[in-house]
């Protein structure tokens, strides 16, 4: 009889008990005390021996015969199984160097090279120009709650999954406001609703574009999105950029070039707005490569004097042009919700690519989206939030005019929710220095310099560039955040 001795400070009960017999039978099969074919202890005499009930000790045999350690028939005593090269599981596994480890495939090889840059878990600073953030309290709490406890008592036949390409009264309400707010005609069936923009940019690298291929990028551009094209083995073809985006005039005449991935309503990061020419001669170049042009109107419900500019896809003729939609800046980015309109023969192996990915987004927030949308709340919302934050761009501009160096300028003041700040006083390998420098006095600014694809020392020369995003602040602290940042960089130039 193998010897047991349970633990007096050890759980007494049942389960407690129970598990501990398991353990430790467990542990004596695998390191070969027990050995393979002899017999198992007696259930009545190990509960004896141990003081527990044959009910806590059987229902311990019976998880050890299920999971392969004993062998059991009506009838016939337990016995050991095969020996077994599995560790007892108190033990943790040693892991050796020289190990030889499984590959990872191509496209996760070309994850390790790109090497994404960490996610920003910092501390939030006192005045955080975060670009991408949006104030919590500007989200719509009552209208979104209402709706929600609405959808949420709806009876339903069953639970189940949905279609993969989204809820049909969000793909329906999209349509109708697709068409006012951006002057974007599609149907409902061109419409796939997807986790936020990044799934948008991801499916579109993995069913457009082959390791051999190349994509046309802007720069500086979005970087996730760059990385997303990347990932696939194409390479990157970067035109720059001016006050106007994309400047068209440079697009390469590389048969290659399969993808052209653009901003053209509030050029990320630098702000520009592509004009009606540029437009026209981006999609003439996309035509005469036979390529696909990704329109990414992130933030392009944001524009300040004038009525947004409708979308690229709007003036595209040829059914080139891939329009990418989001939630995050005008509700929430951690609401992650979406949208592409494809052109109609993308549609059926696009939805294809979202079924095999998630199977869908989460239909409850889809159908509460539908019913702000359909009951103009939605469009209400957005009007506020563009008041709101042009008193925010308003009080930025105002305190650069009054708190920072005369020469100091900013960019893209016409649309979205972030500017770009200039300091010719500085350069760029200057700009990681006062990033430090202002968050120690509360202040979070970012860098320019992290968003250009190619070698910047092959560009033109150029500033210091900070980027600085207002949405989630309040007036007084867009205003305290400048000021604080003047004090910096007054000592700072005296020291540079």
């Amino acid at each position: 009889m193998v010897q047991f001795q349970l633990a007096a400070s050890g759980p007494r009960g049942r389960t407690g008990a129970g598990r501990k017999i398991y353990h430790l039978l467990r542990a004596q099969i695998a390191d070969g005390t027990l050995q393979a074919g002899a017999r198992a202890p007696s259930t009545r005499s190990l509960a004896a021996e141990l003081g527990v009930s044959r009910t806590t000790v059987t229902a311990a045999f019976e998880q050890l015969e299920a999971e392969g350690y004993l062998v059991t028939s009506t009838g016939r005593v337990s016995r050991i199984a095969t020996p077994l090269t599995a560790p007892a599981t108190s033990e943790l596994p040693t892991i050796h160097s020289t190990r030889s480890a499984p590959t990872l495939s191509t496209f996760g090889r070309r994850l390790q090279e790109i090497g994404l840059p960490a996610m920003l878990h910092v501390e939030p600073t006192r005045f955080d120009f975060l670009y991408g953030a949006v104030a919590h309290r500007d989200f719509p709490t009552l209208a979104w709650r209402r709706a929600y406890q609405t959808e949420l008592l709806q009876q339903q036949h069953r639970l189940y999954y949905a279609p993969p390409e989204g809820d049909a009264s969000l793909r329906s309400a999209l349509q109708g406001y697709l068409r006012r707010a951006r002057g974007l005609a599609c149907n409902a069936e061109q419409i796939l609703v997807v986790h936020g923009s990044q799934q948008a940019i991801d499916l579109c690298a993995r069913l457009l574009l082959n390791a051999d291929d190349a994509f046309v990028f802007e720069e500086p551009g979005y970087l996730m999105a760059r990385c997303c094209f990347e990932a696939t083995g194409a390479r990157c073809l970067a035109v720059r950029v001016d006050e106007n985006g994309l400047d068209t005039s440079s697009l390469p005449q590389d048969k290659s070039a399969r993808l052209v991935y653009v901003t053209p309503s509030h050029q990320f990061p630098l702000g520009g707005v592509l004009p009606i020419t540029r437009r026209q001669e981006l999609l003439q170049w996309a035509h005469s490569q036979n390529a696909w042009v990704v329109e990414d109107d992130y933030d392009g419900e944001f524009r300040y004097g004038q009525r947004p500019i409708d979308a690229l896809q709007s003036i595209d003729g040829d059914g080139r042009v891939i329009y990418v939609g989001t939630f995050s800046k005008a509700l929430s980015p951690q609401l992650r919700l979406g949208y592409l309109v494809l052109p109609p023969e993308l549609v059926t192996v696009f939805r294809q690519a979202k079924r095999l990915t998630d199977r869908h987004a989460p239909v409850l927030e889809q159908r509460v989206l539908a019913s702000l949308i359909e009951s103009g709340n939605y469009e209400r919302h957005v009007r506020r939030m563009r008041r709101e934050n042009e008193r925010r761009r308003a009080a930025l501009l105002d305190a650069v005019a009054r708190y920072l160096p005369k020469d100091a300028e900013v960019g893209g003041t016409a649309a979205g929710l972030h500017v770009v700040l200039w300091l010719p006083f500085l350069r760029p390998k200057d700009e990681p220095g006062l990033v430090t420098a202002a968050r120690q006095v509360g202040v979070g600014i970012y860098p320019v310099s992290t968003l250009f694809a190619g070698s910047e020392s092959l560009a033109p020369p150029r500033p210091a560039g900070f980027i600085l995003g207002y949405a989630s602040l309040t007036v007084e602290q867009i205003q305290q955040g400048i000021q604080t940042l003047g004090r910096l960089i007054s000592t700072w130039s005296t020291l540079t």
